[in-house]
C-alpha cells in the first residue's frame, strides 16, 4: 500500500482509503483530499491492484495504519468502503464513517456464471479485462475523470482480487451496519449494486448525486463538496 498525508497535523485525523485502481496522484483524487483537508489531517491510502488475501493485504495493513491514530474520522471509497466496513474492534472506532460507493457487491451485471468461474482460478495476474472505450469507462466512472486517470488505472483484474472481494462481500453479512454512517452513492453507477448499500445504509442517511462511480470525479461533485465536509466532520445530523 502507498500512503501520503494532506493538510494540518493539528487538526483531527481521517483514515480515506481509496478504491481500486485509484492513484494518490490522479486530478480528481486530489481534489477529494484537499477537500477533506479543509477540515482534517488526511491519512490516505491508495490500496493494491492485485492481492491473494483481503485480510491480510487489505484490512490487516489498514486496521494497522488506525490503531496508530487514536480518535479518528473514516472515509472510503469502492473498495476503500469495503475495507472500512471491517474495521471494527480490536481496531478503533472512527467517530464518524462516511462512504463513497461502497463496493459492498458486485452490480448485477458482473454477477453470474462467468464471474463465478473467474473467481475459482488461483491466478494473481490482471486477466480479467476491464469494458470498454475509454469514453465508456469515462461515463462509468465519471464525466471528469481525465484521459492520464484511464489510462493510468488498471486495465484488467485478476481473479484472485475478484475471489476476495467476493468473499468479503459475503462476510458483511456477519457485521452489523454502522447506525452513524453516510453514504454517498449515485442510482446509475454500473460498478457497485446498490441495493447492498440500501441493505446497509437508511435511506435518510444516503446522499444520492449524479454522476458516475466516483464522486469525486464527477460534474456534481461541487453540488456535494460542503454536505461531504459537513458528514465527515460532525456525522450525519450535519445533513
Amino acid at each position: 500500500m502507498h500512503t501520503e498525508t494532506v493538510g494540518d497535523p493539528a487538526d483531527p485525523d481521517l483514515l480515506c482509503v481509496l478504491g481500486w485502481g485509484n492513484r494518490l496522484h490522479h486530478d480528481n483524487v486530489r481534489w477529494l483530499l484537499e477537500t477533506l483537508a479543509i477540515d482534517s489531517f488526511v491519512h490516505a491510502v491508495e490500496i493494491p491492484d492485485i492481492v491473494t488475501s483481503f485480510e491480510r493485504e487489505y484490512l490487516k495493513p489498514v486496521r494497522e495504519l488506525a490503531e496508530t491514530l487514536g480518535a479518528y474520522r473514516f472515509v472510503g471509497h469502492s473498495t476503500g468502503g469495503l475495507i472500512g466496513a471491517y474495521l471494527r474492534d480490536p481496531a478503533p472506532e472512527p467517530t464518524t464513517r462516511t462512504y463513497l460507493s461502497p463496493w459492498w457487491g458486485f452490480a448485477p451485471e458482473m454477477a453470474g456464471l462467468p464471474l463465478s468461474v473467474v473467481q475459482r482460478l488461483p491466478i494473481a495476474r490482471p486477466l480479467v479485462p476491464t469494458d470498454g472505450t475509454l469514453t465508456e469507462r469515462r461515463a462509468a466512472i465519471g464525466e471528469l475523470a481525465t484521459d492520464r486517470q484511464l489510462r493510468e488505472g488498471p486495465d484488467a483484474a485478476a481473479p484472485t482480487f475478484l475471489r476476495e472481494a467476493g468473499r468479503a462481500h459475503a462476510g458483511l453479512a456477519a457485521i452489523e451496519p454502522d447506525p452513524s454512517a453516510v453514504a454517498f452513492c449515485t442510482l446509475t453507477d454500473p460498478i457497485v449494486d446498490q441495493r447492498r448499500v440500501g441493505d446497509r445504509i437508511a435511506a435518510d442517511r444516503t446522499v444520492l448525486y449524479d454522476g458516475g462511480h466516483e464522486l469525486f470525479s464527477s460534474r456534481s461533485r461541487a453540488a456535494h463538496r460542503e454536505t461531504l465536509r459537513a458528514v465527515v466532520r460532525d456525522g450525519p445530523d450535519a445533513r
